[in-house]
């Protein structure tokens, strides 16, 4: 299985990461990567980017070290309805929307709540991808994650940061078999995300694939294999956005 897109990962700007873009890029093209996302956390997580830094992701180029890059954030979903921490002019116009759930910025709840605040998020419009289910600091019903992952037809994320990090295993990894196992069955479409932190981990998948094999994934639902795939998906997330809006629209004219 060839990846040639690495769509989770953080530069400095996170507070909490410590490598560059620039650095990063050179990483991936070291790997071999052809694309790169830059997903840095949303504003509720403590050490985060100022919004500014969201405002002014334009001015970066589109190609580091031969490798395109995707400015975007990791959003963070902040309470039970599923909202976001990005202000929807913000969301309007970034690259790539990965969304989450972190311990500092969502309260958590019921396996119900948390199952609820992750699906809800998924339905948001403005979501791209979701990122790392199987993290244990939220219990949630991992198979209607699946099963809602297939029916919006959204990515879910097998995070080998999750399998990879020590203070996460055990747990991290029942739960990360468990909702490979959930997409393996109701074949929703799947990114594997190296949640690099520092450069060296760029485009590192090594325990993500060896999962995806284990439980049988298939590689036709594994997006990251093709940049030309990635960037296909996100064009049809930016129509789906525009229709969502005209429908809107149309909605709130009828009303008035």
């Amino acid at each position: 299985m060839e990846l040639l897109v690495d769509l989770h990962t953080h530069t400095i700007a996170s507070g909490h990461a410590y490598s560059t873009i620039t650095e990063n890029a050179l990483a991936a093209s070291r790997r071999g990567l052809k694309l790169l996302g830059m997903a840095d956390h949303g504003p509720s997580m403590p050490g985060a980017p100022h919004l500014f830094h969201f405002d002014n992701l334009s001015i970066l180029p589109d190609e580091l070290s031969g490798v395109k890059i995707l400015p975007g954030v990791e959003a963070n979903i902040t309470n039970h309805e599923g909202e976001l921490d990005m202000p929807l002019r913000y969301l309007a116009y970034l690259r790539l929307i990965l969304v989450g759930l972190h311990p500092i910025c969502y309260p958590g709840g019921t396996c119900e709540q948390n199952t609820q605040a992750y699906i809800k998020a998924m339905e948001n419009p403005y979501t791209d991808m979701m990122v790392h289910p199987g993290r244990p600091d939220f219990e949630m019903d991992l198979e209607k994650i699946a099963h809602a992952s297939a029916l919006l037809n959204i990515p879910v994320e097998v995070n080998n940061s999750s399998l990879s990090t020590i203070k996460e295993k055990g747990r991290a990894r029942e739960n990360c078999r468990s909702i490979a196992r959930y997409m393996a069955k109701y074949k929703g479409p799947v990114i594997l995300g190296s949640d690099a932190h520092f450069w060296d981990r760029v485009g590192e998948f090594s325990e993500a694939v060896e999962l995806v094999r284990e439980v049988g994934i298939s590689q036709h639902q594994i997006l990251n294999t093709s940049p030309e795939r990635v960037l296909g998906y996100l064009d049809f997330r930016r129509k789906h956005r525009i229709e969502f809006n005209l429908e809107s629209l149309k909605h709130r004219l009828s009303i008035a």
